[in-house]
């Protein structure tokens, strides 16, 4: 007799993908969308940066703040000043106060070279002392006129690097032209987290919704599952011309996309 097996993995909704929508929206269409979370990204909305108005939010609409993703953006680069170590302290500090256990961060610009000489150990570092994940991304070159630029230090591929924890973005993956499966086996347990979402290779990154983009996103999933992933799958696309309505359908079929892939198929 066969079942229905469903992992422990949250399904999240990231604060980004109501954007340019504020901290608000995002916890009020969770909560009336059935999502099991919020990953809040760090940025100008000031409640983004504020771990009482994030925990009042949390309380009210009783869902739970499962990540933090730092100011690390290159569009957030002004956000907790211009230096770069600051900015992860302070997403690790807003992660403990807000109950999260997650704070996922990009790697150094090639610009910040005393910053990504210092970036894996610092990682670590604050990793044991805080007891809270830091989730390096996957990145991607960049690219224009047919002419690819390493933008970020020591790389965008986290897979060769000493970090304990990743998260496996897919749009980057696409943008990237990366073998997301290759890369999850590749990175085994030190896969912690997963924003999920689509693309179609172009070199702007889509954050498509999962399933209209080239990448392997159901295949992941029921990876994952099979895998007894324990960490977050978190919904990360991009709405930011669509109408209220659009929006909210399109963070619904993510949502239930990711519900249907994760169920994996057990023999009771």
């Amino acid at each position: 007799m066969t079942g229905v097996q469903v992992p422990l993995a949250r399904v999240a909704l990231s604060t980004a993908s109501v954007y340019p929508e504020n901290c608000a929206t995002a916890f009020d269409l969770a909560q009336r969308l059935g999502y099991d979370g919020l990953e809040v990204m760090v940025w100008t909305d000031p409640v983004s940066q504020e771990a009482g108005a994030l925990k009042a939010l949390s309380d009210l609409h009783g869902m739970p703040i499962v990540s933090i993703h730092a100011p690390t953006l290159l569009l957030t680069q002004r956000v907790w000043g211009p230096e770069a170590w600051p900015k992860v302290d302070n997403s690790i500090a807003l992660a403990a106060a807000v109950g999260a256990d997650t704070v996922v961060l990009h790697p150094p610009f090639r610009w910040q070279k005393e910053y990504a000489v210092e970036f894996a150990d610092g990682v670590a570092l604050r990793e044991h002392d805080s007891g809270i994940r830091l989730a390096v991304e996957n990145m991607f070159p960049w690219r224009a006129r047919n002419r690819s630029v390493e933008a970020y230090l020591p790389h965008w591929d986290p897979v060769t690097q000493p970090y304990d924890h990743v998260t496996l973005d897919l749009s980057h993956t696409a943008t990237a032209g990366s073998d997301a499966m290759a890369m999850a086996v590749a990175l085994g347990p030190r896969l912690a987290h997963l924003h999920l979402a689509d693309g179609l290779g172009s070199a702007r990154d889509e954050h498509l919704v999962p399933g209209r983009g080239s990448q392997p996103c159901a295949e992941l999933l029921e990876l994952l599952a099979v895998q007894h992933f324990s960490g977050s799958v978190v919904v990360e696309v991009g709405t930011r011309r669509m109408s209220e309505r659009q929006r909210e359908s399109d963070l619904a079929e993510s949502l239930a996309f990711a519900r249907l892939h994760l169920a994996a198929a057990a023999v009771l």
